[in-house]
């Protein structure tokens, strides 16, 4: 069985190919390339799928309170409708009048791709690619991940978790070039998220709801 973990990464994706304790670090130039991946069971994906039309994510609110101090690594998703705007201003515009509240500068950072793998899903969306993230992960491999992803003690703390369930420090010297260590780990995260899910052993976070394309808005690891 292989799966796959997926992160953004500069307008592309870092992928991390996974099947029993071997994995594989890959660059993705896009979207549809991810999805393209043959053999493999499930796609985890480090990027908002469901989308909300009018409000916060039932699965954004409990990411967060899960995560304690780290909840700020979950940006709230933006709506659907915001997937059509030309620019920020616009974007927030949308997000006010249809919530009361306007968009952050860093979900509005995520559209271009958030649009283009929703673009990609079609319809109706694959039940094989699913949102994950990689905070969630982590610490549900190990409590002791505390520290932050771009600090030496998060790190290690990280490689550490990783390496019960993977052989990551045998893939990461044949890693792609400039690929940043922060998003080779959370690729791996996904993909250790991406095999949980493959085995039936998954968790999720939601309240059961889909969105208008009839996607699932939840976070799964």
């Amino acid at each position: 069985m292989a799966v796959l973990g997926v992160d953004g990464w500069r307008g592309r994706w870092v992928g991390a190919l996974l099947e029993g304790r071997s994995v594989r670090l890959l660059v993705l130039e896009d979207v549809t390339a991810a999805l393209a991946v043959p053999d493999v069971d499930v796609i985890a994906i480090d990027m908002p799928i469901g989308l909300s039309e009018d409000g916060v994510r039932a699965c954004d609110v409990a990411a967060r309170k899960r995560l304690g101090r780290a909840g700020s690594s979950v940006f709230p998703a933006p709506l659907r409708q915001v997937l059509a705007a030309e620019d920020y201003l616009e974007a927030c515009r949308i997000s006010v009048e249809a919530s009361g509240k306007a968009l952050s500068k860093q979900a509005w950072n995520l559209v271009p791709a958030i649009r283009s793998l929703d673009d990609a899903l079609g319809d109706p969306p694959s039940e094989r690619v699913v949102e994950v993230h990689p905070e969630l992960a982590f610490r549900r491999m190990d409590l002791r991940v505390s520290d932050p992803k771009v600090t030496a003690r998060g790190t290690m703390q990280r490689l550490t978790a990783l390496r019960g369930a993977m052989d990551v420090e045998q893939a990461l010297p044949d890693a792609p070039p400039l690929v940043p260590m922060v998003d080779a780990l959370d690729a791996c995260a996904a993909a250790w998220s991406a095999a949980r899910l493959a085995e039936g052993r998954g968790e999720c976070l939601g309240d059961g709801a889909v969105d208008s394309r009839g996607r699932p808005m939840r976070i799964s690891f």
